[in-house]
């Protein structure tokens, strides 16, 4: 990792915890690493295993917006790993959350924001480890279906796609290029009820994604076999609301509505606590 990027990843670390203190909640934990993702839990306070929690995050973002959820869970007892999603398209990054879910030992519910729903659905097809999947504004995506197909769903529109920044990367196919959201937007678009200081520092931390990613075809979807929760956010300025309400509709999720932007996980982090644990269940 670049020295800038290593600086803005503790930026943006230092701005959650000041969220975290604005919004008046209790000190949190330090994180477990992947080697503690199955440590015990303070005496007494759970006696029941739980189901390890694996988190994805979508492009334009990183696991760091994860932080509040993953604490918590981890206070309540749930093993928590987070994924770090390569960005390169949906079959490749689907194939390699799949490997990677195989080195998880017991149950698993899986939890997808934004494009991070397209892998989960696609890599957790065939897992009967996985027992619920979990999509935070998150693309449910059919059989034969893109990215861009599923933004059309229900009549919705988004401006995401006319504020891209495209930059090289080695080995791009032709047309190719990786995609940023411009830093300019970045705070309207994808953080709009977020501080405006974090949502600059996110602009400027963000991953970008392949841009072949947004019309690359979606393989059999796992919510056909595997029970589902939606979280919609009502003020969803990337995937537009009413496409989220057509695929949770489809994949036959429990669904709830949250008004928030496209972070949802991290202005609303406690319903989406919420969801994660009835899926747990």
């Amino acid at each position: 990792m670049s020295s800038h990027a290593l600086r803005s990843r503790r930026v943006l670390t230092a701005v959650i915890a000041m969220l975290v203190a604005v919004l008046g909640l209790a000190p949190l934990t330090a994180s477990a690493g992947p080697s503690g993702a199955a440590a015990t839990v303070a005496e007494g306070r759970h006696t029941a295993p739980r189901p390890t929690v694996v988190l994805v995050h979508g492009a334009f973002a990183d696991s760091s917006g994860w932080t509040v959820v993953a604490e918590r869970l981890q206070d309540d007892g749930y093993p928590v790993l987070a994924f770090s999603n390569p960005l390169r398209g949906i079959e490749h990054d689907s194939a390699y959350l799949r490997m990677f879910l195989e080195t998880v030992e017991g149950p698993i519910v899986l939890v997808g924001h934004s494009y991070g729903g397209a892998v989960i659905t696609n890599a957790a097809t065939g897992n009967d480890q996985v027992r619920s999947l979990v999509y935070v504004a998150g693309y449910a995506l059919d059989e034969g279906e893109s990215v861009a197909d599923a933004n059309a769903l229900g009549g919705g529109h988004t401006d995401v796609i006319d504020h891209l920044v495209l930059r090289p990367f080695p080995g791009a196919g032709e047309g190719d290029a990786d995609a940023y959201i411009d830093p300019e937007w970045y705070p309207r678009l994808f953080a709009q009820d977020l501080p405006r200081r974090l949502a600059e520092t996110m602009a400027g931390a963000q991953r970008p994604g392949a841009l072949a990613s947004l019309v690359a075809p979606s393989g059999e979807p796992a919510w056909r076999s595997i029970p589902s929760w939606y979280v919609v956010a009502k003020d969803d300025r990337i995937i537009p609301p009413e496409a989220e309400r057509a695929m949770a509709k489809r994949a036959g999720a429990t669904t709830v509505e949250v008004r928030s932007s496209h972070s949802v996980m991290i202005s609303h982090p406690f319903q989406v606590l919420q969801v994660i644990k009835a899926a747990s269940k």
